[in-house]
């Protein structure tokens, strides 16, 4: 009878399954990412988590447990030289499923399966904080959209009173230039006027 025995069995013999997860966290603590199926991927997940979680104790017991698991040496001190003092500030959470589609011919549902902290792409850019707040956001975008706004007309406005002003002198100084002949005409006509009565005094004088 089956149980209490309501884990993904992977269509496998217990013997076949054991040996296919052994092989498979061997090849993700040497490799830290590798690309399997969605329902692979978590049951690894439950077999590898417990054992980066030991190798944050380097003791001679805790290789020899994760050697039983695993079965490789090599495995094993990779697991405690690079991945144990990685993780060693980590509480949980070693390992990360990204899905990467359907594989074609079976359409079975793939993934990728990675070592968190060993990730070259998620988690490197640091967000930024950006505070918002309803009443002063509007109130304080609107003066600043409305300053240049009120430049542009003043530099209109100055630009429209130059020519004016330049028209102004301009039409002042046209009376004055004609008044100024005027005037000098005027003192010669009233200089002629006494030498033409000289003139005809001295006339008189000699009839």
């Amino acid at each position: 009878m089956r149980h209490g025995k309501k884990f993904n069995h992977l269509g496998r013999k217990s013997a076949h399954r054991k040996a296919m997860l052994s092989n498979m966290a061997c090849s993700l603590i040497e490799h830290k990412r590798i690309t399997t199926t969605v329902a692979k991927a978590k049951e690894l997940r439950k077999f590898v988590e417990p054992l980066v979680n030991r190798s944050k104790d380097d003791t001679t017991h805790s290789r020899r447990v994760c050697f039983s698991y695993l079965g490789s040496k090599h495995a094993v001190t990779e697991l405690f030289r690079e991945v144990g003092p990685k993780v060693s500030t980590r509480e949980g959470g070693y390992t990360r499923i990204i899905r990467t589609g359907n594989r074609l011919g079976d359409n079975a549902d793939m993934c990728m399966i990675e070592l968190v902290d060993f990730n070259e792409i998620y988690g490197r850019e640091e967000k930024k904080k950006t505070r918002r707040s309803r009443r002063g956001g509007a109130k304080k975008a609107a003066p600043e959209t409305a300053a240049p706004a009120v430049e542009e007309a003043v530099i209109v406005e100055e630009v429209a009173d130059a020519p004016a002003a330049e028209e102004a002198p301009a039409a002042e100084e046209a009376p004055a230039a004609e008044e100024a002949p005027a005037a000098e005409e005027a003192p010669a006509a009233e200089a002629e006027e006494p030498a033409a009565d000289d003139a005809e005094g001295e006339e008189k004088k000699e009839d």
